[in-house]
């Protein structure tokens, strides 16, 4: 079976749940979004926009080991605070608590989190 059969499936499975296709694909349409959504996907509980922020920078410049030039880091940090994070926590399944500055993913949708977990293999951030 491919990847593909099983997008197919999954995709077909969740039209008859409370996941909507539509609210998926919106979630995962931007590249900075789905890497925010895999580094949820791995933590335990809430974490911060900071944490979330390096980790998405990182990825998206594939410098792990050596420092993200600051101007970098804001513009990622603004992008997340202002667009991706609110957008995002429109799902019920996602907690952004802006005054804190925390984001966390709760109690996903098993076919939100298949999505997810194809889409990451498929990327691989």
């Amino acid at each position: 079976m491919s990847i593909r059969d099983i997008i197919v499936i999954i995709l077909g499975e969740l039209e008859d749940t409370m996941v909507s296709l539509d609210r998926v694909f919106d979630l995962l349409g931007k590249r900075r979004r789905r890497y925010a959504l895999y580094y949820l996907e791995q933590q335990e509980g809430p974490v911060t926009v900071d944490e979330v922020t390096e980790q998405v920078a990182e990825w998206e410049t594939d410098q792990a080991s050596v420092s993200i030039p600051e101007e970098k880091f804001d513009r990622i940090e603004v992008e997340l605070l202002h667009t991706d994070l609110p957008k995002v926590s429109e799902a019920e399944y996602i907690r952004y608590d802006s005054e804190a500055g925390t984001v966390e993913l709760t109690e996903a949708p098993p076919k939100f989190d298949a999505i997810l977990s194809v889409a990451k293999i498929i990327e691989r951030p």
